[in-house]
């Protein structure tokens, strides 16, 4: 279905899945997913951004015991883990600008590709920070962002209203 969407009907009808099938997801889907997540925008076109794979059961395990948010991880086929490079960044902080622009490139195209997604937050949260970057033994210039659970979809979502014009102000605050 996804596959037959027009770019704002993707932007519109992704939702986050929880819920998985068993099927393997290919490793063509995976690089053509990430491939999406490389061509965000980031500041100074730095690029300061790393994907970890995770298709080890065991990796998924881990995470699960540290947050307590990553159930989907259980039936995921793969997840992918969002990484900013500080060596990298255009300036202090930018890499979570730019990591959050990938990490929304991964969910729309794994989406248009028929694959169901979750986003798990990593960032800010110090304490998962540290455990995500000892079970992935990420080097200290290297911080974890998130976590995008992916599977093919066990579960259907329907559409919220999520539109709320009261939201957009026109030249200044207000009316």
């Amino acid at each position: 279905m996804a596959n037959k969407l027009n770019f704002e009907e993707i932007l519109l009808n992704r939702r986050s899945i929880r819920r998985y099938t068993p099927q393997k997801i290919s490793p063509e889907i995976i690089t053509k997913i990430i491939k999406a997540g490389m061509y965000a925008p980031s500041a100074v076109n730095k690029k300061p951004w790393h994907f970890i794979v995770i298709e080890e059961k065991e990796k998924m395990e881990s995470v699960i015991k540290i947050h307590a948010n990553a159930m989907m991880l259980k039936e995921a086929s793969h997840a992918i883990l969002v990484c900013g490079d500080e060596k990298l960044q255009h300036d202090d902080g930018f890499w979570i600008a730019d990591c959050g622009a990938a990490t929304q490139n991964i969910l729309l195209s794994a989406f248009n590709s028929g694959i169901g997604s979750c986003w798990i937050g990593i960032y800010p949260r110090e304490q998962r920070m540290k455990a995500v970057s000892d079970i992935f033994n990420l080097p200290e210039h290297v911080r974890p962002f998130a976590l995008v659970a992916l599977g093919y979809p066990a579960e259907e979502k329907k559409f919220p209203e999520r539109f709320e014009e009261g939201k957009i102000h026109y030249g200044k605050w207000g009316e």
